[in-house]
This record gives C-alpha cells, sequence and structure tokens, in this order.
C-alpha cells in the first residue's frame, strides 16, 4: 500500500482553532496544494470567549482559525452548519441518553458533518478532499481502493472515530498529521515556528457543546428530571436518582448511594431502564462482558467482511484493543471476546480492526455478561 497520490488537489481545510488542524493546514499548503481554510459554525448561539467552555465552538476559536490561515496565507470562510449539526449531533446525543443508551457524539459529527455535510458542499464547490488534523492515515492500494490505517504514533491515534467513514468519504479525506512519528509537544514546536499563535492553545476536550463539562446537567436541563429508584441486583432500592438518562454503564461516581455494598465493595451501573426510570447497581466483577450485538454496521474502506473472523476492537476513543471474533449475521455484526471486557455500554460504537487497518464500526446494541444477564 502507498500514501494517498502527491499531486496538488484543491483541499478545504476544516479548521477548529486549535494547534493540529491549524498545522494539517500549513502542511497541505506546504506541499503544493491549493488549500482554502473553513471553521464551522455549529452553535446558534456560541460563547463570546473561552472562559468556561471547554469546547472548540467558541467565537474566539474561530478568531484563532482565521488568523492561522492568514499567517499560512490561505483563503479563509466561516460556514454555518449549526443546525445541521442540532439536528444530526446534538438531538442524536439527547435522543440516545433518552433510551438508556450512551452515544459518542464526536464519532457522529466525523460521519455526519465534516466527512458528510461538509464534504458534499467542498466537492460540490469542486474541491478535492477536506483536510482534518485528526491522527489517522489514509493509504491507497495498487487498485485505486483506499483504506483507513491507524496512526504512525499510536499514543495520538483518532482513527475510532473516524470509524464510520466510508470508501467515497475515504476518497476524499486528508490527514496530514496522521503518518508522522511526532510527538504533541513537537507538533507545538512547529506551529511555533510557522508564527501561528495557536502553538501554546489548550487542547480542547469533553463534549464541544456542553460547553462546562456537566453532562449530566446539560441532559437534565434538556430531558426535565424524574426521580426514580436505584435497586441492586436483587431488586432491593438502595437509593434514588432524578433522571436515568444521567448515568451510563460502569460508571461509579455520583450514585448517591448512602449505604455501602455488603460486601464493603464499590458498586457500579450495571443497567439503565428507561422504561420505568431504574437504574441498576452491583459490584464491577458483574460487568464483565463476553459477548455483543452491534446494529448499523459501516465498512471503513471496503465491503463487509464474509464469515467469521478474527480481529482486535476498540471500545471508546481512547481505550486498548482487544482480540475478538466478529461475523455479520442478517446485517447485524455479532461479536465474542477472547477475554471478558468491562465499561461496555448499548449505544457506544465498537472498531473493529486488522492489524492497523481499521475494518468498520458499529453501534453496540446488547451486550451479554458473563454472568448470562443480556442487556440493551
Amino acid at each position: 500500500m502507498t500514501q494517498t497520490p502527491q499531486r496538488p488537489l484543491r483541499v478545504l481545510a476544516a479548521m477548529s482553532g486549535g494547534v493540529d488542524s491549524a498545522v494539517a493546514a500549513a502542511r497541505a499548503a506546504e506541499a503544493g496544494h491549493d488549500v482554502t481554510g473553513v471553521h464551522l459554525a455549529l452553535s446558534a448561539n456560541p460563547r463570546s470567549f473561552r472562559t468556561g467552555a471547554r469546547g472548540c465552538c467558541t467565537i474566539e476559536d474561530s478568531r484563532d482559525a482565521r488568523r492561522a490561515a492568514d499567517v499560512i496565507g490561505i483563503p479563509f470562510y466561516v460556514w454555518d452548519l449549526a443546525e445541521r449539526f442540532r439536528e444530526d449531533v446534538v438531538e442524536d446525543f439527547i435522543a440516545e441518553y433518552e433510551a438508556g443508551r450512551t452515544p459518542n457524539p464526536c464519532l457522529r459529527c466525523n460521519e455526519k458533518i465534516k466527512f458528510a455535510a461538509l464534504l458534499d458542499k467542498a466537492i460540490a464547490l469542486g474541491f478535492d478532499a477536506v483536510c482534518t488534523g485528526h491522527y489517522a492515515t489514509v493509504v491507497t492500494g495498487p487498485d485505486g481502493t483506499r483504506e483507513l490505517h491507524r496512526a504512525s504514533d499510536m499514543a495520538k491515534d483518532q482513527s475510532y472515530v473516524l470509524g464510520v467513514l466510508d470508501e467515497r468519504q475515504l476518497a476524499h479525506a486528508m490527514f496530514p498529521l496522521g503518518d508522522t512519528l511526532t510527538t504533541k509537544d513537537e507538533i507545538r514546536a512547529e506551529a511555533e515556528r510557522r508564527d501561528l499563535a495557536v502553538a501554546k492553545k489548550p487542547d480542547s476536550h469533553d463534549i464541544c457543546f456542553i460547553a462546562d463539562g456537566d453532562t449530566q446537567g446539560f441532559l437534565a436541563a434538556r430531558l426535565g428530571k424524574a426521580e426514580g429508584d436505584i435497586v441492586d441486583e436483587l431488586g432491593s432500592k438502595v437509593g434514588t436518582h432524578d433522571g436515568a438518562h444521567g448515568f451510563t454503564i460502569g460508571q461509579r461516581k455520583g450514585l448517591r448511594i448512602g449505604h455501602p455494598a455488603p460486601d464493603g465493595k464499590p458498586r457500579y451501573v450495571l443497567d439503565i431502564s428507561p422504561v420505568d426510570n431504574t437504574v441498576t447497581v452491583g459490584p464491577a466483577a458483574a460487568l464483565d462482558v463476553t459477548a455483543l450485538t452491534a446494529i448499523k454496521p459501516r465498512w471503513c474502506g471496503g465491503t463487509a467482511p464474509s464469515g467469521p473472523g478474527d480481529y482486535t476492537a476498540q471500545l471508546r476513543a481512547h481505550g486498548d484493543e482487544t482480540p475478538v471474533t466478529a461475523e455479520l449475521i442478517d446485517g447485524t455484526l455479532r461479536v465474542d471476546f477472547a477475554e471478558p471486557v468491562r465499561g461496555v455500554a448499548p449505544g457506544q460504537a465498537i472498531v473493529l480492526y486488522d492489524g492497523t487497518r481499521v475494518v468498520g464500526s458499529a453501534t453496540i446494541a446488547t451486550t451479554v455478561r458473563r454472568t448470562g444477564a443480556l442487556t440493551g
């Protein structure tokens, strides 16, 4: 496999206002591509300044992106995708939690916004590729097919949140940071050498549309408070909560259980039932998952695998790989783990890998616990 072709392209660089996307745009321009920068306005009412805002959607971020584009010497625009973002990412996020599932909004944003809405608009305007600051690598085979691979530096790899991209999207994706073994400090040093003011800007984190990082408060404001029971594995009431939507599988903190478990050990969220607004808690061992089913599979740059196969799987953005056997049966992905894993929640994405190659992604629907319990 080889890197994607190096002929000059018309490139639309998505610039969040952070250091990674700024350096990615600079590298694309330095490589001889005709680059235009664009900042996506994803909030109808963005905060003016970053104080108290921990995402990447403030007015100050758009100004940082514009200054970076000026230094690089490329045209720059702000595109308003707030309505599309609200429908495809924010409302999906709220609906998933309301249904007792745990979504990944960054993955949904890549699927629906950056490599769908943005890409479609870019192609309509005559651009060849969309460039982002993600750490991942696109390689092209002898037959011209594209594959998504992990970044050269596993510590920064972001292929998990790109696992939803299909062949068409990969054909128009450019990740200039993915194939270089550079630390984040080195990226910042490169930004400083390029006179980019974002060189020392803190990384964005948490969920960009929840500025203060209070996910539970964000959901409560939109779904309301509804007191319900927290019960143990036997169904005995051990506490109350203000809404089942404020919990996720594997959660330990914030349970507000007034008395310890009989064995004195911590208890964790085992199940969330939005129908009767009940949260079930129990010991850590009860979280062990041996198998799962996943729906809405998307194959990353290829066709669905035929028959059962051995892969590794990643279950969260910065999680470890774990060996699995996976098979597609009537459109549903069945996954068996070589060893039990914990912290697996319906709504999360499972991404399959064959070595460094991303095979595909699917949304977890049900899990099978070592105890025999089925969740989802």
